[in-house]
């Protein structure tokens, strides 16, 4: 562990630009903005731990996903990205037994490791996922104790991009480098937030958004078996290719929608029960378009209607890797549009049946299409209900673009997304 006065001469190093350079890109105003932020955190974590004269940082990204709605949650495939937005930590051990964390934004809170158990009275709190995390590693014999730390991100919460995740990863990580010497790999650390998430958070999502946020770069993920999900690289960059990938948040947070996110995974493994299966990837397509009308009558439409999506954006995300990987890049902008139609038609998240008159996603994707025509692709990012939407514009029509949607959806309500090419990482000062 470095002195807080040996991390902030790295920053101010030739060294310490590198390392922001590969996690936030080559703008020189970036780069100076996130000296200064990491420098700030270390300042806020000086004032709030003074005994502390030493910690670590770290950092870990979002994600954004680009294929495969929600057919993680069926052990299917799917296409994501880690971004250059995260969050970052800076942390020191304690002798208390006790997790505190002091994040931008929100009241501190203060985790004791002497009682695991998920708490009824935590779920959905950030507090729910650091005691489920600490006990994914107990149960796994993996060393945990207490530390403080401060935490600091520029994911949104809320927008789709997995501030969740971002967290839980980088809790993990904190976990892994000051107990565990730093020996656990990224898909450990993405298991204990993807743990820690359904049984104490109390949302039943997949682990895509985990996966892509410890491992990082542009990924294609197959959790054909969820305990082992095959990664795989992708070698794709939009700025290569003339476009920009944008989100745009419509004004809704997902905050309040878990049962929305739950009846989903609820329908699909309805559907998955009617032939003796526990999730769709077990289940036979031929003979399930053969079972239409007496699944209609045993599950309802909607939930054959989301087993019809899961069917076709996950042999899609397939077709999109071969696309990118084959260079045919139009082709992939067509399947990033028939999965957006799927999401909105067949899986049916891009508002919420609760309040109908919020329909923030489908005026966003209606937009998109009128404003960009044929040349851009379009869709609704990440969970769905609420939130954003993601689009690949070309570069001549970026200013254009941004300018129709944030005339809608307010000022700073587009934003830019690069790719980022690493995943959880620690700040490497020298000691």
């Amino acid at each position: 562990m470095s002195s807080l006065l040996q991390t902030r001469a790295f920053l101010e190093s030739n060294a310490g630009l590198e390392f922001l350079l590969g996690l936030y890109g080559d703008c020189a105003d970036t780069l100076l903005s996130q000296r200064k932020r990491y420098c700030s955190l270390l300042g806020r974590f000086e004032s709030d731990f003074p005994n502390h004269k030493s910690a670590e940082v770290c950092s870990v990204p979002g994600r954004t996903e680009v294929g495969g709605n929600h057919t993680d949650h069926e052990n299917g495939r799917v296409l994501a990205a880690a971004v250059d937005l995260d969050t970052v930590g800076t942390a020191a051990r304690n002798d208390d037994e006790v997790i505190c964390i002091h994040s931008d934004g929100y009241a501190p809170l203060e985790v004791s490791l002497d009682n695991l158990e998920p708490r009824p009275e935590e779920r959905n709190t950030s507090s729910a996922l650091v005691r489920g995390i600490c006990q994914y590693f107990r149960q796994n014999q993996y060393g945990i104790g207490g530390f403080d730390a401060c935490f600091t991100s520029d994911v949104p919460g809320g927008s789709g991009l997995s501030s969740s995740a971002s967290f839980e990863v980088l809790v993990a990580e904190l976990l892994n480098i000051l107990f565990n010497q730093g020996r656990l790999d990224p898909l450990t650390l993405a298991r204990a937030g993807y743990f820690s998430e359904r049984t104490h958070f109390g949302k039943p999502s997949g682990m895509m958004d985990q996966v892509t946020s410890a491992v990082g770069g542009f990924v294609t993920i197959d959790f054909a078996d969820p305990s082992q999900p095959i990664v795989r690289q992708v070698n794709f960059d939009p700025t290569a290719s003339g476009y920009d990938l944008v989100i745009t948040e419509t004004g809704r947070s997902h905050a309040g929608l878990t049962d929305e996110y739950a009846a989903i995974t609820a329908e699909n493994h309805a559907v998955a029960q009617c032939f003796g299966a526990v999730v769709l990837r077990d289940v036979d397509e031929v003979e399930f378009k053969a079972s239409l009308s007496e699944l209609r009558e045993k599950v309802g439409d909607r939930a054959v209607l989301r087993a019809v999506h899961f069917f076709d954006d996950n042999r899609r995300v397939n077709e999109q890797v071969a696309a990118l990987e084959g260079g045919d890049f139009d082709r992939f902008l067509e399947l990033v549009n028939e999965s957006g139609r799927s999401s909105w038609t067949l899986l049916q998240n891009c508002y919420s049946c609760k309040n109908a008159a919020e329909q923030g996603i489908p005026l966003a994707l209606t937009l998109s299409a009128q404003l960009l025509g044929g040349r851009v692709a379009w869709r609704v990012h990440g969970g769905g209900f609420a939130g954003t939407v993601q689009a690949f514009v070309p570069h001549d029509l970026l200013t254009e673009y941004v300018a129709g949607m944030e005339q809608v959806f307010g000022r700073g309500a587009c934003r830019g997304l690069r790719i980022r090419p690493v995943g959880a990482t620690r700040l490497p000062v020298p000691a």
